[in-house]
């Protein structure tokens, strides 16, 4: 070979050498951390991380490749969702995906930097995870679960279904920031329908039964004082 085609040649070589190391290098690892309020023998939960990682692989994430997930089952109680919730943060993950407000919240007093995503939260406004649905602000992102103006729809369908009613009872839990969101739309609407609304609390799906039949006693008492019949009163809604 000629000296001037080899130093031609060796120049190229030069030249591609950066492409080629850089080709040959591994893709740089993500960290996601999942938080969910679930033991780990949860099936509704199990489908959903399910989706998530088949989800991630159709966008081209493959696990110990390019992306690592670190997930903790933290349960339902209180305690164990902050522990887990430290653990996660210390990691330093990208991003951590979390489900529903008891779990975003811990979560948002242990860090202000890392990214997080709720896939549903009942409201994530009153609950303090975003500043507003628009602008959310912060580090915090996700969906709500439902729109609060739904339950004015269902105050509405009642009164058609049954117009002689003008008294309701909404059945809510008032530890959910959710719960009482969708009173005060259903209790802003009362009045264009001409009826009283009145929140009937409970805590689980435990006190549905025994707040229900506190209420129809109550109307039952009411009604012997004043005479009037059951159908003119009193109707059962939810939240």
């Amino acid at each position: 070979m000629k000296r001037r085609s080899f130093i031609t040649l060796l120049g190229g070589a030069a030249a591609a050498w950066p492409l080629i190391a850089r080709a040959q290098q591994p893709e740089r690892m993500r960290r996601i951390g999942v938080l969910l309020p679930a033991t780990a023998d949860d099936s509704e939960f199990q489908a959903r991380i399910g989706a998530f990682l088949q989800a991630l692989a159709l966008l081209g994430w493959t696990i110990d490749r390019n992306v690592r997930i670190d997930t903790r089952w933290a349960g339902s109680e209180a305690a164990d969702i902050r522990r887990q919730a430290a653990e996660l943060v210390a990691l330093v993950p990208d991003v951590i995906l979390a489900h529903n407000a008891a779990v975003v919240a811990p979560l948002l007093q242990m860090t202000r930097t890392v990214p997080i995503v709720f896939p549903v939260a009942g409201d994530p406004v009153g609950a303090g995870l975003v500043e507003s649905l628009a602008r959310p602000g912060g580090n915090a992102t996700g969906f709500m679960s439902y729109e609060f103006s739904a339950g004015g729809k269902w105050l509405e369908l009642l009164k058609q279904i049954a117009p002689s009613v003008t008294r309701a009872a909404v059945l809510r839990d008032a530890t959910q920031g959710s719960g009482t969101s969708q009173f005060a739309a259903i209790q802003a609407l009362a009045p264009s329908l001409n009826m009283e609304v009145t929140p009937i609390n409970m805590r689980n799906a435990g006190e549905i039964e025994r707040r229900i039949t506190e209420c129809r006693s109550d109307r039952d008492g009411n009604q012997r004082d004043d005479g009037s019949s059951q159908s003119d009163h009193h109707a059962g809604s939810t939240t």
